[in-house]
């Protein structure tokens, strides 16, 4: 009887998370910001704040957004963008919340009581914060110097030691969360006022006490950290900025810059982040490629992968010599296959689709050059771009017409389409057996040229 009521409770606790999470969060408020004629809704992601919606403020200026929260956890309102703090609040959502705020040009206030607990805590931390938000942050035409920033700030830092005491909310999530808030924000407040413009600045020994705590070292140990927080990377990379000041370390453009910068973040994904916001300045090719391959350990996850291919695109030249883009692709039975794997062979590119009528007319053409290469170091590699909605038709096509090659799967809006322009097929690449460019734009298979091409090359 015991382990049905607990089997039970367990089952009612699990449909109710599930249910919470597919409930809505209702935003409603009030604009008492002059000039600013829309309120914007962000989401975090990887440290930094993404718009996800935009409500148009009413001539009663009032604005509201209903949306299904992506995750539970810190999401931004406010009248500024996605670059900075400015002008924006964070709030804490999870599924199920009704908010009603009301902005106002120096703070926003909470109405009613429907408001959740998370957001009630996050509102008096805005409040015994907001001095230095103003200050740090909403600094313009403030004209506070460290004379009097220095004095407010320690006092708040003492204060929030104990901020948290008696304010549990019963959501653990929440509460963990909300200690890492605070130590970001203290810490994006503090850099940002010594990086920002001011009629006096102060020098490495009038920093006050609170900046020798500030340790990049301790902050960058976890990604999932800093990545929550929505302006994570900001405060991490200027807290690399203070820390290197503070150590008397001078800053240097290119590899060796990076060395001394990534140095003070031990996590490896962190140290990515600021390799991509570093190779974000590049306007040079060679020099790009330089330094990404010298830190290509660090670009390690899917969204750094596409970040490096997003910033590198523009760059290309895609001349022949040049390197190709490292791929990775499931086959027809779903395990990868790398383009690294392929080293030692020219290598045929085919992009196509099933819906492609072009695609299918050059299969006989294909076939037969396959035929003709067999034995060379040639592999025909075709990389469909069909949608996933579409994977089975895919394994059908190959099937009913017995298509030969490697069959790869690389779906919609896939890297390599993006990387090499691929903006009409089918269309044929080929690379020559170190994995450089040869052509990404050759003939196609019912063009004898192609076939001329793969042989030349094979004998090399």
């Amino acid at each position: 009887m015991i382990k049905k009521t607990l089997s039970t409770t367990l089952a009612l606790v699990a449909m109710a998370l599930a249910s919470l999470a597919q409930q809505p969060v209702q935003v409603k408020g009030e604009l008492k910001r002059p000039n600013r004629p829309n309120v914007k809704l962000f989401k975090v992601a990887n440290g930094r704040t993404v718009e996800i919606a935009n409500a148009a403020v009413s001539a009663g200026k009032k604005f509201g957004f209903t949306f299904y929260p992506d995750y539970e956890g810190v999401y931004v309102i406010g009248t500024g963008n996605e670059l900075s703090p400015n002008e924006n609040y964070a709030f804490y959502f999870k599924g199920g919340e009704q908010l009603d705020i009301t902005l106002a040009d120096t703070t926003y206030t909470l109405n009613g009581k429907l408001n959740s607990k998370e957001n009630m805590v996050m509102k008096q931390w805005s409040e015994l914060t907001n001095p230095l938000y103003q200050k740090a942050i909403n600094f313009m035409g403030k004209n506070s110097t460290f004379m009097d920033y220095f004095p407010q700030q320690e006092a708040i830092v003492a204060k929030a030691k104990t901020f948290l005491n008696g304010k549990a909310t019963g959501n653990t999530k929440f509460d963990k969360q909300m200690k890492d808030i605070i130590e970001l924000d203290l810490a994006n407040y503090a850099t940002n006022f010594l990086n920002t413009p001011r009629s006096a600045h102060p020098s490495l020994e009038e920093y006050s006490d609170f900046y020798s705590t500030l340790k990049a070292n301790e902050m960058g140990k976890s990604a999932q950290k800093i990545y929550s927080y929505p302006y994570g990377m900001r405060v991490l990379s200027a807290l690399v900025g203070v820390n290197m000041r503070q150590d008397k370390k001078p800053y240097k453009s290119g590899i060796e810059g990076l060395e001394t910068s990534t140095a003070y973040v031990p996590n490896d994904t962190l140290k990515g982040e600021l390799v991509l916001e570093n190779l974000a300045r590049y306007k040079n090719h060679d020099e790009y490629k330089a330094v990404a391959d010298h830190f290509e350990k660090y670009i390690v996850t899917k969204a750094q992968k596409e970040k490096n291919n997003a910033l590198i695109t523009p760059l290309l030249s895609y001349k022949p010599g040049t390197d190709a883009l490292q791929f990775t692709y499931p086959d027809k039975t779903g395990k990868d296959v790398s383009f690294a794997s392929l080293k030692g062979k020219v290598v045929l590119v085919d992009v196509w689709a099933t819906w492609c009528g072009p695609c299918r007319a050059e299969f006989p053409y294909l076939k037969q050059l396959e035929k003709d290469i067999e034995g060379q170091p040639i592999q025909v590699v075709s990389i469909s771009t069909d949608a996933d909605k579409d994977k089975e038709k895919w394994l059908k096509m190959i099937k009913d017409e017995n298509l030969g090659g490697m069959q790869l799967f690389a779906g919609q809006n896939n890297e390599f389409s993006k990387y090499y322009k691929v903006n009409t097929i089918p269309r044929f690449l080929v690379f020559d057996k170190k994995g450089k460019i040869v052509s990404i734009d050759s003939a196609r298979p019912s063009d004898p040229k192609l076939k001329a091409l793969l042989l030349a090359e094979a004998v090399k």
